[in-house]
């Protein structure tokens, strides 16, 4: 007897058929070389981002310390203004003599005791205090009291600028007077040195603008452009006289001093020489403006200049066209002049204010 034994029948597998890709020679060399570019390009790339993402936080950073440091100071000198009376009645816009009249008036002390506490303590070009100046110095070397002249002092030391407008200068305020055996309410100039080698003052560009004189003289001057323009004077010589003056700036790289700057004021007199034998003053740009004088004459000697410019003033005192209150000497020489619009008219002197 036999058992019939099951067994599973054999099923055949499907059959797939296989994807053969076949790639050619040129497609292989056009992927390789893809590769190949790729590789630097990734190279570069990665530090050029690296290098965006720094700058993008060091510019952050700055722009944080910027404001700070921007704050820090305005609050510095905030605090400074505030410290001192007479210097915030000056940020305020007052004048010297207001402001020390307005400190009187407000204190218990009598006037002499104020103006020795706060005026004399804290003497300053820039506040527009008289005294003689060190150039580029802001606090006066010297000053006596009731000397009322502002004198700058011109060394080895050029100054990048030195500016004084909108001030009052001579007799033309009440209580004022011209120093003993003084003529001059405005001298300019280098110094005829006694036993010694003269000086002049080296100045890149100086301009005399929109001031007020009795006379106005210019002598001993070589420049190599000067501008006389739309003066008003009551009597007029002006010499143009030929020169070969070359053009001229003044620079002192880091040790050239910074500006000299004062608005507003009232002086006996301005004065700005160079005394030391054999050192000429050096000045990059002298600015006179609006400067409103009486009882004196205003001179401009012993120079070398790169560019000379008078404009605008008004000089005369006697109404007389006979004589020449404006004056350019034939001692001044310029490489180019421009002399236009001057005219002569009656003028007098302004009265005292």
């Amino acid at each position: 007897m036999f058992k019939k034994i099951w067994k599973k029948p054999d099923i055949p597998k499907p059959h797939i058929p296989r994807l053969h890709i076949h790639l050619g020679i040129p497609d292989l060399l056009k992927r390789w070389w893809a590769i190949l570019k790729a590789v630097p390009m990734n190279i570069v790339r990665s530090p050029i981002g690296a290098y965006r993402k720094i700058t993008v936080f060091r510019n952050s950073v700055m722009s944080k310390v910027s404001y700070l440091n921007e704050e820090s100071q305005k609050w510095r000198t905030a605090f400074n203004i505030l410290k001192s009376p007479y210097s915030l009645l000056r940020a305020l816009g007052f004048s010297p003599q207001m402001a020390m009249g307005v400190l009187a008036v407000g204190s218990t002390a009598g006037t002499g005791v104020v103006v020795n506490e706060t005026v004399f303590a804290e003497r300053s070009f820039a506040r527009g205090d008289s005294g003689v100046y060190a150039a580029p110095h802001d606090a006066p070397t010297t000053f006596e009291e009731g000397d009322n002249t502002l004198r700058i002092v011109l060394g080895s030391t050029p100054v990048r600028e030195i500016t004084i407008e909108n001030v009052s200068v001579g007799t033309v305020f009440t209580g004022s007077a011209l120093p003993t055996n003084q003529t001059t309410a405005i001298l300019i100039g280098g110094v005829d040195v006694t036993s010694g080698t003269d000086t002049v003052l080296e100045i890149g560009e100086l301009i005399i603008e929109k001031s007020r004189c009795k006379t106005m003289d210019f002598t001993s001057i070589n420049a190599h452009t000067i501008k006389v323009i739309g003066n008003a004077s009551d009597g007029q010589s002006i010499n143009v006289t030929p020169g070969t003056a070359r053009m001229r700036a003044i620079g002192g790289g880091h040790h050239q001093a910074e500006a000299m700057v004062t608005s507003g004021g009232t002086y006996d007199r301005i004065h700005i020489d160079a005394p030391t034998s054999a050192v000429n003053g050096k000045i990059g740009t002298l600015k006179l403006s609006n400067l409103f004088t009486k009882g004196g004459a205003c001179t401009f000697t012993r120079m070398e200049v790169g560019t000379l410019t008078i404009q605008l003033n008004e000089i005369g005192h006697d109404g007389n066209f006979s004589t020449k209150e404006f004056s350019i000497a034939a001692s001044v020489t310029g490489a180019n002049w421009e002399v236009t619009d001057n005219v002569e008219v009656t003028i007098a002197e302004p009265a005292t204010q």
